[in-house]
């Protein structure tokens, strides 16, 4: 049975979201990111020094956070011997500071910047420019007196500048509308001297990531040809092209945000590499030998942000009982040290749900992954089934004091990997093509029927909640079945044509891919369909999402309370697309909370 006084309170998740993210070590010193929820959700640079002493190197109001692609990613880059370059997110220009007053290196102007790299002197990163209603974006550097140079430019989109060791080449990736990094992207080199360009490898169907360089003549790379994002190295000119550990894994996760580095190049000339199906594992590759070997280590998956000085390793690391944290790893040695975690203290370790994988017979016979967490209460339970965002994103066995917060108050979660997840090779993820609202609510609805078979779950007790991309298929989900008794969307799609006239650059072709032509919206959208949901929902959305305007949630509300259907919706000032602010999370926590507690209170006896 759950405990009287569950151990768990919402202030207690809110407080666990530190996020950190995209490490950096050199010698014995470390940076990282990490948020703040009590300071509306800022988020700050932190360093730690060679003593083990930290501290924050930007106070409020400075803000290190990047817009390029309104996703982001890492915000700053080490500049050694001299500081850190961020940007700051209110008015996304660069600066520059040593833990003090910070310097603004560009001007206040239409620009963004992100994916920042240092070399030779200089900060490289993308620039993305927002002007008369248009975007464009090209690859610049910066120097520490703030000189803008524009260095390539003519594509849509780039990431993961990568300087050659010589200075004389850089690569990065590249791609065009209506493709998206994991769709199709091409590595392309320019000659720094004549400013000439060429493409080494990739394509319109051809997914390749992360360039790093072996020398001045041969690079690394991701690319999934094969299937699985894999690891290769190639010639600068194309040329032999070698796979150095084909298998049916993946080496990367989807590009939603930049500068992050699933794999590293050691001192010495070995990889370290991440792998796996679902969560990635921390292993060691030799190129020489082909052979890879995964590190001991108290963790479960890392997250795609590996950083390395010699053979000392930061990055990212989880556990389903271990909070996400900043690890260091020596990898001659093999001691591995946790630097900071993202939840100080944890409950009884015996309040938190233990994972299994699972996999599910969906309609025809497809297989679909998904992560069980049962509750401590006696079988049949309560049960939510949370849905991914993205769409092309994956679940992981990550701590999350979220799901021990619904577990510990007797309510189970099936967290499902749908047809279009990430994790399980280019295969699995093109099932979502031009099946978007078919495919993933047939998979979400057969995880719900799967877990009532089994006798988890109570049939007439089972909810969905999922956020943006994930709330479009709670929407349509319980538009298209009555096995729900009700559903949760943040920030989710209910209607595509506004989606598409309103929403961010980076996206605004991916309904393309999605669904299709616009005749096939009516059919797939969970406004065209609100008519068939009957089950009572609760909507929740931020006032300021670039991505999902508030109209979304606004009008599928609408529709449904003009039918007498029980739906609540709230809203959020100056939170985008995800809540951030200790309030926020808080108070959006305790609303779903209350109502499940109404959707699962049991029927009085007659």
């Amino acid at each position: 049975m759950s405990p009287e006084r569950p151990p768990i309170s919402t202030a207690d998740v809110a407080r666990s979201g530190l996020r950190l993210g995209f490490p950096t070590v050199l010698g014995e010193e470390v940076w990282w990111e990490e948020d703040r929820p009590a300071e509306a959700g800022r988020r700050t640079i932190v360093h730690r020094a060679a003593d083990g002493t930290r501290r924050e190197l930007i106070a409020a109001p400075w803000d290190a956070r990047s817009r390029v692609h309104e996703y982001g990613g890492r915000s700053y880059v080490v500049v050694p011997g001299v500081g850190v370059v961020f940007v700051n997110h209110s008015d996304q220009r660069l600066y520059l500071t040593d833990g003090g007053t910070p310097r603004a290196l560009t001007a206040d102007s239409e620009h963004r910047y992100g994916d920042l790299l240092f070399a030779a002197g200089v900060v490289w990163c993308v620039r993305e420019r927002h002007h008369d209603g248009k975007v464009d974006r090209a690859l610049a550097s910066v120097t520490l007196s703030g000189e803008v140079t524009e260095v390539v430019a003519g594509s849509d989109f780039y990431a993961s500048p990568a300087l050659s060791p010589d200075g004389e080449h850089l690569a990065y990736i590249c791609w065009n509308h209506p493709r998206l990094p994991w769709t199709g992207t091409e590595l392309r080199i320019t000659r720094l001297e004549d400013g000439s360009s060429w493409t080494v490898k990739g394509g319109m169907s051809e997914s390749v990531l992360a360039p790093q360089w072996r020398d001045n003549r041969n690079l690394y790379l991701i690319s999934d040809w094969s299937g699985w994002w894999n690891l290769y190295q190639i010639g600068i000119f194309g040329t032999s092209s070698q796979a150095l550990y084909p298998a049916e894994e993946e080496f990367a996760w989807p590009l939603w945000e930049l500068g992050g580095l699933p794999y590293l190049v050691l001192g010495g000339g070995r990889l370290a590499v991440l792998h796996g199906q679902g969560d990635l594992r921390l292993g060691i590759l030799d190129p020489e030998t082909g052979s890879l070997a995964d590190l001991d280590v108290p963790y479960s998956g890392w997250r795609p942000a590996l950083s390395a000085d010699g053979n000392t390793l930061v990055g990212i690391a989880y556990g389903s009982d271990v909070p996400r944290s900043v690890v260091r790893v020596d990898i001659v040695t093999g001691r591995v040290e946790g630097l900071r975690r993202d939840i100080a203290e944890l409950p009884d370790i015996a309040y938190l749900p233990k994972p299994r994988s699972v996999e599910i017979e969906g309609s025809f016979g497809r297989r679909v992954h998904a992560y069980l967490y049962p509750p401590p209460s006696v079988e049949p339970a309560p049960y939510v089934v949370f849905v991914h965002g993205g769409p092309t994103g994956h679940a992981t066995t990550e701590l999350s004091l979220e799901k021990a917060f619904f577990t510990t108050r007797g309510i189970g979660v099936l967290e499902v990997n749908y047809g279009g997840s990430t994790g399980y090779g280019r295969a699995y993820r093109e099932r979502l093509r031009g099946q978007w609202g078919v495919v993933d609510v047939e998979d979400t609805v057969a995880a719900a029927q799967w877990l009532a078979a089994e006798g988890l779950a109570d049939p007439a007790r089972i909810a969905v909640r999922g956020a943006s991309a994930g709330g479009w298929t709670v929407m349509a989900a319980c538009a298209a079945s009555t096995v729900f008794c009700g559903g949760v969307s943040i920030a989710g799609v209910s209607a595509l044509a506004p989606l598409v006239a309103a929403t961010h650059d980076f996206e605004s072709r991916y309904v393309e891919w999605l669904v299709g032509p616009e005749s096939l919206y009516s059919s797939r959208e969970p406004l065209s369909r609100a008519a068939e949901v009957s089950c009572p929902m609760l909507l929740m959305q931020g006032l300021a999402d670039p991505v999902v305007p508030p109209s979304q949630a606004e009008a599928f509300a609408t529709a449904l309370t003009d039918r007498g259907v029980p739906c609540t919706y709230l809203s959020f000032e100056g939170e985008s697309h995800g809540f951030r602010r200790l309030e926020s999370k808080t108070a959006a926590l305790a609303a779903e909370l209350a109502f499940y507690e109404q959707l699962f209170r049991p029927e009085p006896e007659t």
